[in-house]
């Protein structure tokens, strides 16, 4: 009885250290698929805004709304899939929680709204600065939303993560510092192209951090998932879409 007792012990041992180790390996994973992702999307809309060729480029609000209708369909599907793949319960969900509950959608009018501005920023951001400098420069949404933590959330910041925020200001200073390197790519770039560029990655920043601080907020205070919030999310885009 003691030698199978062992035997348990070492076995649930043993599968809690795969899991521990299949956890890590998860969240590298995550991680590198993030800046994969992150890296491409930037690169590439960096590449479509100034891909020199016949005619009018697209237009940003139509990528921004295709882009959130393919966000809300990702979200049904992951609805669909908590609801044991059942279309009769999905219908149920959405109808609950998004048609018979206005009000609740209704609050999400304004982060979808901000939203939305600062999607269309990111195009005007990418269209008038070089993929290095916005990457950069739009790392301060990190200070913004924790200022924005900070006094709507009442969250509170070690002096290491306030040392961090400093750090990351004065790297976005350094990459905003002229210099003789700059020469060659303002011949592209005037200087009144970089100032809207700049003007539209800040803004972004700003309005990135809040609406961040707001959507999380409305999360805490409620019980809904995050995927059915996403749906409630992303079905105000393309009315505020229409506006640009």
């Amino acid at each position: 009885m003691e030698d199978n007792g062992l035997k348990i012990t070492t076995g649930s041992n043993i599968s809690a250290r795969e899991e521990k180790a299949m956890s890590a390996n998860l969240k590298y994973l995550s991680l590198g698929i993030l800046v994969f992702q992150t890296t491409s999307l930037v690169l590439t809309m960096r590449y479509s805004r100034t891909l020199k060729e016949d005619g009018p480029r697209y237009l940003s609000s139509t990528a921004v709304v295709i882009a959130e209708l393919l966000k809300i369909i990702a979200c049904i599907i992951l609805v669909y899939k908590d609801s044991k793949c059942s279309l009769r319960a999905l219908n149920r969900v959405l109808h609950d929680e998004i048609l018979n509950k206005p009000m609740e959608t209704l609050k999400l009018a304004i982060p979808s709204g901000i939203y939305t501005l600062q999607n269309n920023l990111l195009y005007v951001a990418l269209s008038n600065l070089d993929a290095a400098t916005y990457q950069v420069t739009y790392q301060l949404k990190i200070l913004t939303t924790a200022l924005f933590s900070v006094s709507m959330l009442s969250k509170k910041l070690g002096l290491y993560q306030w040392l961090s925020l400093v750090i990351l200001m004065a790297g976005v200073t350094f990459v905003q510092w002229p210099s003789d390197s700059q020469e060659s790519s303002s011949k592209e770039l005037s200087a009144g192209s970089q100032f809207v560029g700049l003007m539209a990655v800040l803004t972004a920043c700003f309005s990135s951090g809040f609406a961040g601080v707001y959507f999380e907020k409305i999360l805490k205070e409620t019980k809904q998932s995050v995927w059915i919030r996403n749906i409630q999310l992303g079905t105000w885009r393309p009315c505020h879409s229409c506006c640009y």
